[in-house]
């Protein structure tokens, strides 16, 4: 039968999920219509009736071999004259065709009590007694032949007055599928699907409070990392949240369902602040870069529509990013520091919620991870600031025959709000499926009724706190059920406030189970140590960094933020996930530390007893940088000494943003040789900031004989200059009266004075001739 109703794609209610596990233990085949009903053992289950007409014979589970889904029952709660009408799928996962085929409705007996529902929401198989007779032709529906592997759908209608119900309380209704097979040609119940009825027609004499808490959580998405610009544009490690906040998404509908209901908003404030960052310009991670978001419109819808919702309503703040209680107190613990991120996360919760909702909520509630406690979880949730601890009634290990109030103290001035085990994980199934929810609804319903009737003169005031992160079909089936008790006729609804003040029940168990009764498979879901390390070491790298820093709120801001989403209670059962962010948080850290630092020197060479030794600082912040001092020490002070004769010196640093800044230290040498030279930088604070720089310098002393030398050839080199240019000048103005004298032409003669003598020439003079031997020529001055 299971292989074949999977086979169809069908997956089958919880009580078609039970009839697959009874096991066939025998047959008792009858030989007649009317024999007895023979007994069988616990484990089987047995065939009944299929109408009044015709007692069918009694047959082994392995027969039930038609799937019944009842998927609607309406109304859920009916009063006086209603008409009750059924539908639902039956699926035939048997070898052969089913003939004759009827549906039949079967009225069982009153549940008395709490413990009774779950018993008979456990029960397989089918048995007469506890299911009880069809109630009669007048109200089946038949089927035509059902052919293996095919499905067929019914709907009947049953007037409430037929039903026979008598005193209020939870009965349990079933539509059962009844027919022949070629190989068992006889009437048989092929199969049988079950849920509760809660029957109240007129108001309780006194009604249950219910405070339904309504969770609006996600998991991180916002990185540490924002834009180099200065708008510091967020960037997301993945767009998912989108696909919450759009219509139709898990988010959207949380908030179009609350709206509607009398709930208290229970907030994680990232959500509302990543929702927040998304309304403007944001980037998403892709692989090695980022992309452009485009969902800023989604977000600010939802933002819109959230703020509508909640005005007039409590609102309960969880400290930011939703930490871990019960990991931080067993495992974060060991590591020193890890508490400290508490109270910030706390303070920065009211003030998200005020800003972005323009509510002022309530911060005054822990709410560990199912809501299981124990004494070390208690003390983790005050030490930030909580004083009401939401748990739950299986944590607790209540044991009273009788629901009490959830409020009771538990010591230290510390208040507990028990919520209810079963009414808070009623809708943690899958509720896509019609069967499923509706069972799930009625269920729920059954519980808040024999709640009511438990004490009918004592009014109780109940929390229901279901799953942190309810899928879309769960919150639909959810808040399907609370519309059904808006008739307030066993119940009405509170807020979580006043569920807090309410009296406590003198007999409720107000003792915090020991560490040992934690349950093992939440324990093996806790965040690793490995988180709470990488948290510190990413807090005391921005604790390092921020005091150098001119703006250090675009820093501290986003990565504070970021180092609390890293111990967030949605990292739960997924560990890799929860180191790989906290990594990532890390090395954005260390790449923006990075950009400050010393510029890799080559050696120098240091020639004579002092000289300027220069070392850059880069700043490559869009920030400057201040309150950073450069620490040069020399390796061998019996050669090199720095600023007046010391080992170390030191210089204050202070840069601007996007520029470098040569520092420069004096030095004396004493001896010549090489001296290893050790750059690091400091905060005023006394702590290392990035990596040290070594370089070398080489020390050359020079004696005063070679000083004399150099000096005397440089004395040489100034007077043979002076000469060159002493000789230039005079020469320049010999040039000078030359060029004079040619521009003034030949001399004129004076009075009184003699005759210049003319050259003659040789061709007709005819005075006296020259008695010089040499002859005529140039004449040789000697």
């Amino acid at each position: 039968m299971a292989e074949a109703a999977d086979l169809q794609g069908i997956d089958p209610s919880p009580a078609r999920r039970r009839l697959r596990r009874v096991a066939a233990v025998g047959a008792a085949v009858p030989l007649l219509a009317g024999l007895v009903q023979l007994p069988l053992p616990p484990a089987a289950a047995a065939t009944a009736p299929t109408s009044a007409s015709a007692t069918p014979t009694t047959a082994a589970a392995e027969t039930l071999t038609v799937a019944v889904s009842l998927d609607t029952l309406s109304p859920s709660a009916p009063v006086k004259g209603d008409n009750l009408t059924l539908s639902g799928t039956v699926t035939n996962g048997g070898k052969e065709t089913v003939s004759q085929a009827q549906i039949d409705v079967r009225l069982g007996a009153r549940l008395s009590s709490r413990g009774a529902i779950e018993d008979a929401a456990r029960r397989a198989g089918f048995s007469q007694g506890r299911d009880g007779r069809p109630l009669g032709d007048a109200h089946l529906v038949r089927l035509p032949e059902i052919p293996s592997g095919t499905s067929r759908e019914f709907t009947l209608t049953v007037p409430v007055d037929k039903l026979g119900l008598d005193d209020p309380g939870v009965y349990q209704v079933g539509v059962s599928l009844s027919g022949r097979t070629p190989s068992e040609p006889y009437d048989q119940v092929l199969g049988i699907d079950r849920t509760f009825l809660p029957w109240q027609p007129t108001a309780a004499k006194s009604r249950t409070q219910i405070s339904v808490l309504w969770p609006l959580i996600s998991s991180p998405r916002l990185s540490a990392e924002t834009g180099s610009d200065n708008q510091q544009t967020p960037v997301f490690e993945s767009d998912g949240l989108a696909a919450e906040l759009a219509p139709g998404g898990r988010l959207e509908r949380m908030v179009a369902l609350g709206a509607e209901l009398p709930v208290t908003w229970v907030i994680d404030p990232d959500l509302l602040a990543t929702a927040e960052a998304m309304t403007s310009e944001y980037r998403v991670r892709n692989e090695d870069t980022t992309v452009a978001g485009r969902n800023q419109a989604v977000a600010k819808r939802w933002l819109n529509s959230l703020g509508e919702a909640v005005r007039g309503d409590k609102v309960i703040a969880l400290p930011y990013g939703d930490p871990d209680l019960a990991s931080l107190a067993h495992r974060g613990r060991r590591v020193s520091g890890s508490l400290s991120h508490l109270r910030p996360a706390t303070e920065l919760a009211e003030s998200t919620v005020e800003t972005i909702l323009h509510v002022k909520p309530s911060v005054e509630y822990a709410w560990p991870a199912n809501g299981a406690v124990d004494p070390s979880i208690v003390d983790v949730a005050t030490s930030a600031g909580a004083d009401r601890v939401i748990t739950r009634s299986d944590s607790m290990r209540e044991r009273l025959s009788y629901t009490p109030n959830a409020a009771r103290p538990i010591g230290g001035g510390t208040t507990a709000v028990v919520s209810d085990a079963l009414l808070s994980t009623a809708f943690e199934g899958d509720m896509s499926r019609a069967g499923d929810s509706t069972t799930a609804i009625q269920r729920f319903l059954a519980h808040t009724l024999t709640v009511t009737h438990e004490r009918p003169d004592t009014g109780r005031s109940i929390v229901v706190a279901p799953q942190r992160m309810p899928t879309a079909s769960q919150a639909e089936s959810l808040a399907s059920a609370l519309r059904i008790l808006g008739s307030e006729r066993w119940s009405q609804f509170s807020d979580l406030i006043t569920a807090t003040t309410a009296k406590p029940d003198p007999r409720a168990t107000t003792s915090v189970p020991s560490a040992g009764k934690y349950p093992k498979a939440l324990s093996r879901r806790e965040l690793p140590e490995a988180v709470f390390r990488q948290m510190r070491n990413t807090r005391d790298s921005l604790e390092n960094f921020q005091v150098i820093l001119t703006a250090a709120y675009r820093v501290v801001t986003p990565f504070g933020n970021a180092i609390k989403r890293e111990m967030s209670t949605s990292w739960r059962g997924r560990p890799e996930q929860a180191v790989e962010y906290g990594r990532g948080v890390q090395a954005h850290l260390e790449s923006l530390t990075d950009e400050v630092k010393l510029i890799e020197k080559t050696d120098l060479t240091l020639s004579g007893r002092s000289a300027t030794i220069p070392v850059t600082v880069q700043n490559k912040l869009v920030q400057g940088v201040e309150h950073l001092v450069l620490r040069l020490r020399s390796t061998k002070p019996t050669r090199l000494k720095l600023n007046g004769g010391e080992t170390v010196a030191e210089l204050p640093v202070r840069i601007e943003g996007g520029h470098s800044q040569s520092v420069k230290f004096t030095a004396s040498a004493n001896a010549n040789g090489p001296v290893p030279v050790e750059a690091q930088l400091y905060t005023e604070d006394g702590r290392r900031y990035g990596a040290a720089m070594t370089f070398t310098v080489k020390v050359s002393e020079i004696t005063s004989t070679v000083m004399l030398v150099i000096a005397g050839g440089v004395l040489l080199l100034v007077l043979a200059g002076v000469r060159m240019y002493s000789q230039r000048k005079r020469a320049a103005a010999r040039r000078d009266d030359a060029d004079t004298t040619e521009e003034a032409g030949p001399a004129q003669p004076v009075a009184g004075s003699a005759a210049p003598v003319q050259p003659s020439d040789p061709a007709t003079d005819t005075g006296p001739q020259s008695t010089d031997p040499s002859g005529p020529g140039e004449k040789v001055e000697h």
